[in-house]
């Protein structure tokens, strides 16, 4: 059998294909970037072993899980670890911690299919608790700096410039804001941990130690910050990031608006307009007790109305007005006072093109 892979950074740094053996409930709670889930056992075929596990031990365990992957079924999956691993020659498995499931397929993989393919020693909890560590001492060693700004002053359009910014939004799918859910949902909460993490290892790898990343809340969306990095923020040097009330509006206009009806489209085609005007209206919603509910009423009046053009003739003008309207009696009075609680900690105030100069320096 092929050795079992324990350089962890290495795997993770070069992104290495992965197949991950467990069961799709444990894959859809946390995995890895890029992994492929080709589990030897479906969710109840595991549920059941795991019954028998605890009423009758590990042998009649064992005797059940062969029963139940045999024959055709066995057939069907080794056919498709094999098709994974003949793709991606350089590739490993792993199972939870690296037991005997991945033991499992990587002796079927041997005997029936002639390959020999490496597994992850200690399997998925060895990565996590990897990455874990990796996130903790990034956190705890390196230097870090925030950007805030007013709502639409495109701070991740500045970080996008910059070579050691960490784009938290981008890892958790979600622009942060009660707008800011995406057509496509988020990952989980281990998920975005991993992505954060990864982003870490391969930029302290490039050799950068001082990171740049954007003013949040302890949420992105449903995606919760890990607690030492979000306590690490709030003491922070901040840069403030600003633009005009015209070209803000503009930005959102585009990401909201534009590119966000484009995103329903393209995921959903015919039902993608109707699906991205709910979200929108529903958005709204979210923020109708702090709104005040002549306001929400107003406001979405004027969002109706703008939709409908939308529809109609492909015009967004009207958008224009609930944008500007929420930005000056909404987010710009909230951010003012936010910002008056962080003055003290602002090193340096400028537009987009200033803040990413002063950022590189």
């Amino acid at each position: 059998m092929a050795d079992d892979i324990t350089d962890l950074r290495e795997l993770l740094l070069n992104d290495r294909p992965m197949m991950d053996t467990r069961a799709p409930i444990e894959f859809h709670k946390g995995a890895f970037p890029g992994v492929v889930n080709l589990p030897l056992m479906t969710d109840r075929e595991r549920e059941r072993v795991g019954t028998c596990y605890k009423q009758q031990g590990q042998q009649a365990a064992v005797m059940l899980g062969h029963q139940l992957v045999s024959g055709q079924i066995r057939a069907e999956r080794l056919h498709a670890w094999a098709d994974f691993a003949r793709a991606n020659p350089d590739g490993c498995l792993y199972c939870f911690r690296g037991g005997m499931r991945s033991q499992i397929v990587q002796q079927w993989l041997k005997q029936d299919a002639g390959i020999d393919y490496p597994r992850v020693a200690g399997g998925y909890k060895a990565l996590r608790t990897f990455l874990i560590k990796t996130l903790e001492d990034a956190v705890a060693q390196c230097g870090l700096i925030v950007l805030g700004g007013m709502t639409g002053t495109g701070k991740t359009d500045v970080l996008v410039q910059l070579d050691n910014a960490l784009d938290l939004e981008g890892h958790a799918n979600h622009r942060g804001s009660s707008f800011g859910k995406r057509a496509t949902g988020q990952p989980s909460n281990i998920d975005f941990e991993n992505r954060l993490a990864i982003d870490l290892l391969k930029k302290r790898n490039q050799g950068h130690e001082r990171f740049v990343i954007e003013d949040e809340s302890r949420t992105v969306g449903s995606c919760a910050l890990p607690l030492p990095l979000y306590q690490r923020m709030q003491g922070a040097p901040m840069i403030w990031l600003q633009d005009s009330l015209e070209s803000r509006v503009e930005r959102i206009l585009r990401d909201y608006v534009v590119g966000l009806s484009a995103e329903f489209t393209a995921k959903n085609g015919e039902h993608g307009f109707t699906l991205f005007s709910q979200r929108l209206l529903e958005s709204l919603s979210n923020i109708q007790r702090r709104l005040g509910g002549e306001r929400h009423q107003r406001l979405r009046a004027v969002m109706q109305a703008a939709l409908q053009e939308q529809a109609s003739c492909g015009s967004v003008d009207v958008h224009r007005v609930w944008i500007e309207a929420l930005l000056r009696e909404y987010y710009d009075p909230m951010y003012a006072f936010e910002r008056e609680k962080k003055n003290a900690r602002i090193v340096f105030a400028g537009d987009q093109a200033e803040v990413a100069e002063f950022l590189r320096q």
